[in-house]
Parts: C-alpha cells; sequence; structure tokens
C-alpha cells in the first residue's frame, strides 16, 4: 500500500515530537526506539523509512528542538525583557517539565559522549543562541559582549537550571533557582 506524501511528512514529524520529548525526559540511553515508535503511535519496522540510526534521529531531533528554542529565546530576548527570560528559564515550572524544556539542559552532558557530527549540530543550534544572547547582552550593557562571555551567561542557566532538576528537596531546588536569577542579572550588567 503506497501512502501520500503527506503521511510520511506528518509520521516523520511524530517520531520526531517523541523523541525530542522522551530524549529530554529520560536521556538517549534511556529510550528505545520501541518507545519512541510507541509515543508516535507507529511500529517499530517504519522507523528505518524515517531515518537511518537513532544517531541520525537524535541530530534530528536536537536540530528541531534547539531552532525552536532559539526562536523562543530570540523572540523573549528582542521584546527587551531579559529578566523576565531568565525568570522563566529558572522557573520552577521549567526545572518541572524537561521534556518540554531546553534541550541544553537536559541533554548537554549526555550529547558530549556521541559522535562528532551530533555534537557538531548541537554547537551549531546553540551556537545560533549565543548569538542572540551576544546581542541582547550587548545592547544590554552598552558595549560589545564577546561570544564567550554569551556562553558562560547561558552555562550559569542551563548549569543552575540541572542543578535545581538534580535536588530532591523542593526548598532546596527553589533556593538554587532564585540564587541562579540574581546571579544571572548581576552578570547581564
Amino acid at each position: 500500500m503506497r501512502y501520500a506524501p503527506e503521511h510520511n511528512e506528518e509520521a516523520r514529524a511524530r517520531i520526531l515530537e517523541a523523541a525530542s520529548r522522551l530524549f529530554r525526559e529520560h536521556g538517549v540511553e534511556g529510550v528505545g526506539l520501541a518507545k519512541i515508535m510507541a509515543e508516535a503511535d507507529l511500529t517499530v519496522g517504519t522507523f528505518y523509512t524515517h531515518f537511518k540510526s537513532k544517531e541520525a534521529l537524535l541530530q534530528a531531533a536536537l536540530l528541531q528542538a534547539l531552532e525552536a528554542r532559539n526562536q523562543a529565546l530570540r523572540q523573549a530576548l528582542l521584546a527587551g525583557d531579559l529578566e523576565l527570560a531568565v525568570r522563566t528559564y529558572l522557573s520552577a515550572e521549567h526545572r518541572d517539565a524537561p521534556g518540554t524544556g531546553c534541550p541544553a539542559a537536559a541533554l548537554a552532558a549526555e550529547v558530549a559522549r556521541h559522535p562528532a557530527p551530533t555534537r557538531r549540530t548541537f554547537a551549531s543550534e546553540v551556537g545560533s543562541g549565543l548569538d542572540v544572547l551576544v546581542e541582547c547582552l550587548s545592547r544590554r550593557r552598552g558595549v560589545a559582549v564577546s561570544r564567550a562571555d554569551a556562553a558562560a551567561f547561558f552555562g550559569l542557566l542551563v548549569g543552575t537550571l540541572q542543578l535545581a532538576r538534580a535536588t530532591p528537596d523542593r526548598a532546596a531546588s527553589a533556593a538554587i533557582l532564585e540564587a541562579g536569577i540574581r546571579a544571572a542579572l548581576v552578570l547581564a550588567r
């Protein structure tokens, strides 16, 4: 039975959405193809129609999730409210929803152990987000900010979120988030 081209595009989109969410929730190694395909409501056998490997799926999922995150970051920062963007990133809601949250916070440490093409995909898309931060921080400070400074700023946000997620005591986790907000706002001056 032949399917219309839209069918394959829709199936691929469902696989990407499921993989992106599940990878962020459980880690790449914590999710098998069977789970991803079940979430996408497709059979495992159809996976290879869309992707040549789980690594290829990871690369596509990272690209899509990071592009979406960069677009949201760009909109938030170009609206001119860096403090709101920082508070939203370091919020309890973001902490508690890794499946829909920042892929860098959920997957950076794991991606670091993947092959170079996957790391390049990740670094390229994170780099696009850093460019947005360079622009925003430079405007805020009134002087040019380096990409390295933007990376340090983003690293503070990502690391704070990771530590808050790893802390089981909710009061201590909330304190980590609040301290991260204060530190980011000082760094942004």
